[in-house]
């Protein structure tokens, strides 16, 4: 199977974008659902634990992010070297990603747990909403081990084209979550910390199903070893180079979202809070197709920059933008349609049915965005795939700080339009971004065309 999937991967770009793109897309929207379905039970704890949790979602997403983002740097290195057909270089790039991985999250876990609650207060979390987000935010960190080696193992998966059995421990560690968060919340009692404690649980499954499949069934296509192990700081340097600027992604992305937070609490109280962070977990749940299809194109024009095919590079690249535009059109559509009904999921109680108005008008005015996103998305992607992840980086300050920060202010306290201002200026600058996120990349595919002569 491994076989199969490495000549997909050197084989029709298009093909092999559409083949990869679709189990991705499955195993994120599952993985998505695990806030989808923490926010479901919570909401029957009332407002004060959805805020709390809330307050914790950029930092869970500096968490996610960088086991997502070491996660890319393997897969990214791993496809260069088998599309250079270095197979000894790809097994050694998996074995110094465990390496990794291991010491990230201890690091992180350390980081965190001291300065969670200082983090939150900066928030403007207070009184009973900040106890409800510690509860929450704890079990998270203690769990990074968890996080980190489920995501980035599934890196190593990505990287020699094995998406089919990620995809399958997802669905069951999904199922697991499911059925662990009204036990954990309401029979046990633990509320908040019970949403994310089986989170933390049904990622350790994932993480230690992969291992299984790649320190002792040993039936992938690269073989990771610890025998005569020793460290490479120069496959370290090729693996950090992606890892670090795609983790930093998400470090971005949740400044921004402290910003945002900031600034909507000063617009909208607690009310702006909880309607942003019931609205945002519907925006990266309808966002994760169009990262799958991102992910894929990582693995098939990191292969393809290893063999040197600027032909190929192209059409992963053009593919995965047309491939993006036109599902991101139709998330939207779907957002936008059934705005209210899909609010209603998250705030089905008495105390929160004042909330479903608001998240309506933060989906039908904040989501449209995601049509330009499409094109967006597979651009940053392709950067992380040739090696050149600082590009994403910078693509994402633009976006989520340079872009839409400044949109935000000048149309809340210069027209005065409250959130509707602060759902207008998340919209109109990611698509702004998105725009010249894709123009940048056709040029760079040209020059580096033009360097490979083909």
């Amino acid at each position: 199977m491994a076989n199969k999937n490495v000549e997909l991967m050197r084989g029709e770009p298009e093909k092999a974008v559409k083949k990869l793109a679709i189990p991705i897309m499955i195993s994120m929207i599952l993985t998505a659902l695990y806030n989808i379905v923490d926010g479901i039970w919570v909401a029957g704890l009332g407002p004060t634990a959805i805020a709390g949790i809330g307050f914790v979602t950029p930092i869970f997403m500096v968490l996610n992010g960088a086991s997502v983002g070491l996660g890319n740097g393997a897969t990214s290195s791993i496809a260069r070297f088998i599309g250079a057909k270095n197979h000894e270089k790809a097994n050694e790039s998996a074995t110094q990603s465990f390496l990794i991985f291991f010491i990230a999250s201890l690091v992180l876990t350390a980081v965190f747990i001291i300065i969670q609650e200082p983090l939150l207060k900066s928030y403007g979390a207070a009184g009973q909403t900040l106890n409800e987000a510690v509860a929450y935010a704890t079990p998270l960190f203690l769990g990074l081990i968890a996080l980190m080696f489920s995501n980035g193992c599934s890196g190593i998966l990505r990287g020699e084209g094995d998406m089919k059995r990620a995809m399958y421990v997802v669905v069951a560690t999904v199922v697991l979550n499911a059925s662990l968060d009204p036990i954990f919340i309401y029979v046990m009692g633990w509320g908040s910390a019970g949403a994310s404690l089986a989170t933390v649980i049904s990622a350790l499954i994932a993480a230690a199903i992969i291992m299984y499949w790649i320190l002792i069934k040993k039936d992938t296509y690269v073989h990771v070893t610890f025998k005569n192990f020793k460290f490479n700081s120069k496959l370290i340097k090729d693996i950090l180079k992606v890892g670090i600027p795609s983790s930093l992604d998400m470090l971005i992305m949740a400044i921004a979202m402290s910003i945002y937070l900031i600034l909507i609490s000063q617009v909208g109280g607690d009310y702006g809070i909880a309607t942003f962070t019931t609205g945002q977990r519907l925006y990266l749940f309808a966002i994760m197709p169009l990262t799958a299809i991102g992910s894929a194109v990582i693995a098939v024009s990191g292969s393809a920059y290893g063999a040197r095919n600027g032909d190929y590079l192209s059409r992963a690249h053009k593919f995965g933008a047309k491939f993006g535009l036109a599902l991101g059109t139709a998330i939207t559509l779907i957002l936008v349609i059934f705005a209210t009904p899909l609010a209603t999921i998250f705030a089905y109680t008495p105390e929160t049915a004042g909330l479903v108005p608001g998240i309506a008008e933060y989906l039908q005015l904040a989501c449209p965005t995601l049509i330009l996103t499409g094109i967006g998305i597979p651009s940053s992607f392709f950067y992380q795939g040739i090696g050149k992840g600082t590009y994403s980086l910078m693509f994402t300050v633009l976006r989520e700080i340079i872009f839409v920060v400044p949109l935000m202010q000048f149309l809340v306290f210069e027209l005065n339009l409250g959130l509707v201002g602060v759902w207008l200026g998340l919209c109109i600058g990611r698509a702004i971004a998105s725009v010249i996120n894709y123009i940048f990349a056709r040029y760079e595919i040209k020059r580096i065309r033009k360097n490979f002569g083909n």
